[in-house]
């Protein structure tokens, strides 16, 4: 995640997926930014803000917060989240994420010793998870989740939910089993939900140990966004 991109569409989405599933505090939901630096453009996709009558419906609250930060570029950063309270009962991990094996390592250690308490935790890398041939220390680690980082997440007892952006390599529904495939393979006995939208899929492993408001809270949210904005599905 990048501060450019607070704000944008697909940011409202991510947001108001996480707030449905923390169902009003009832489930912790702990947030590793993924925190990388910007790159000097502008995030963009930030023009649903101005056409309310078409998209504040589907969360109001979340909107208008996020239509303020718009007006003042200044709180064009993820702090606003947290300091306005837009996820109930959120746990955040806002390190800047670190380049180097051993650093990152000890990264997603201090991560995990954070969220010890959350039921759910959602990683939001810049594109998503590993690409064939990426490795940790190269020079676009920075932009991707690794799957032995979500292994050892879930192994401690944690239901994942990770941002993935769509490419351009293969139909969506050739890449979105591609992923839950690799997320299967570290996690065989993992119940898989997709939450998709027009740029990004959400992946969602849930723990069979999960909480049943968590459970509930996905099936709720799968139920009750329209599809144009968030279509959620149980797909495993």
């Amino acid at each position: 995640m990048r501060h450019q991109f607070f704000g944008d569409v697909n940011d409202y989405r991510k947001y108001a997926l996480l707030r449905a599933l923390a169902a009003g505090g009832a489930n912790r939901i702990g947030v590793c930014w993924m925190l990388t630096p910007d790159d000097g453009h502008h995030g963009g996709k930030v023009g649903y803000l101005d056409q309310p009558e078409r998209y504040r419906h589907f969360d109001p609250d979340l909107f208008d917060i996020l239509k303020r930060a718009s007006e003042q570029p200044d709180d064009r950063r993820l702090e606003v989240v947290e300091r306005r309270s837009a996820l109930p009962g959120g746990l955040y991990f806002n390190d800047p994420l670190p380049a180097r094996p051993e650093a990152r390592s000890a990264y997603m250690q201090a991560c995990r010793d954070a969220f010890t308490e959350a039921d759910l935790v959602f990683f939001d890398p810049d594109n998503g998870l590993e690409t064939k041939g990426m490795a940790v220390g190269r020079k676009a680690a920075s932009l991707y989740l690794f799957l032995d980082e979500v292994a050892a997440f879930y192994q401690a007892g944690k239901s994942v939910l990770i941002y993935q952006h769509y490419h351009r390599t293969g139909s969506r529904d050739e890449q979105v089993e591609g992923h839950l495939a690799r997320l299967r393979s570290i996690a065989p006995d993992a119940e898989q939900w997709t939450f998709r939208t027009s740029f990004v899929v959400f992946l969602l492993m849930l723990h069979p140990d999960s909480r049943p408001n968590l459970r509930q809270a996905v099936e709720a949210a799968a139920s009750s966004f329209d599809p144009a904005f968030i279509a959620g599905q149980r797909v495993a």
